[in-house]
């Protein structure tokens, strides 16, 4: 998979979410070297007996690509919604 190109909103936001995905990643039971945190994918890829190696997958489908992505992402969205709901219960008691 070549590696995007990501733009985020915020400027410096790239750090924090890459740290985000590391911790998310180790929560779920991953190794995750916290300086690539998006080698998880290959590791995920593993898990779900998908042939993901580095450089050119121009032979991978994009619903395993998907699927990779889907448990990564997923995990990380969770994640978010899950301190969003943690946060506003707090902002509630005060």
């Amino acid at each position: 998979m070549a590696r995007r190109n990501r733009r985020y909103a915020v400027p410096g936001a790239a750090q924090g979410m890459q740290t985000f995905k590391a911790d998310v990643m180790k929560s779920e039971g991953y190794a995750v070297d916290p300086n690539h945190p998006d080698d998880v994918k290959y590791e995920v890829a593993k898990e779900l007996g998908i042939p993901l190696q580095p450089g050119n997958n121009g032979g991978l489908t994009t619903e395993s690509a998907g699927h990779i992505g889907g448990k990564i992402g997923g995990a990380m969205v969770r994640e978010m919604v899950r301190l969003a709901q943690e946060q506003l219960a707090n902002k509630d008691q005060t």
